[in-house]
């Protein structure tokens, strides 16, 4: 099955090519590069995984199309289409971001940072908000250009699973 990722402030959208080999095996394409993949799934969202022959935990947090992604305590959000949604999307808003965004917490935490005030101009990619969860920075950045017209994230305040941080237009 091929899909097409978008990581949050990467402009164009990645080819990712996922075969099942039987069992828990997968061959995994991500760009032409080829990986050998053995996934286990445990609770909640989390996989063992081992992907040429390294040793990875992973979790997962779907949204819709878009997925959350924890890896070496480094939380990455994508945007997942496969073929068929891709082109549903191309007759209407296309790949990209518009209109209000809500930036939300990835994961329960506590901000240490905040980066932007209301009135902000923003570039997509910028950061606006560094959250400490589970001993790790995650500095979570705009999804697109626009100005900052709602904060709700203040500094040393701990922050619920997709608590409303950011918004931006």
């Amino acid at each position: 099955m091929r899909y097409f990722t978008k990581q949050q402030g990467q402009k164009e959208a990645v080819p990712v090519d996922l075969e099942a080999l039987g069992g828990e095996r997968y061959k995994l394409t991500v760009n032409g590069v080829t990986y050998q993949v053995d996934a286990l799934a445990l609770e909640h969202g989390t996989m063992s995984m081992l992907v040429d022959g390294q040793s990875y935990s992973v979790e997962f947090e779907e949204n819709g199309d878009e997925v959350g992604v924890m890896l070496r305590g480094q939380v990455s959000r994508f945007d997942v289409a496969d073929e068929r949604r891709l082109r549903l999307r191309a007759g209407t808003a296309g790949f990209s971001v518009e209109g209000k965004q809500l930036v939300t917490a990835p994961m329960p935490g506590k901000v240490v940072k905040v980066l932007v005030k209301v009135g902000d101009e923003v570039k997509e990619g910028q950061g606006l908000v560094v959250v400490e969860a589970m001993k790790m920075e995650n500095e979570l950045k705009s999804p697109k250009a626009g100005k900052v017209t709602e904060l709700f994230a203040k500094e040393g305040t701990t922050v619920e699973n997709n608590a409303k941080l950011v918004v931006v237009e």
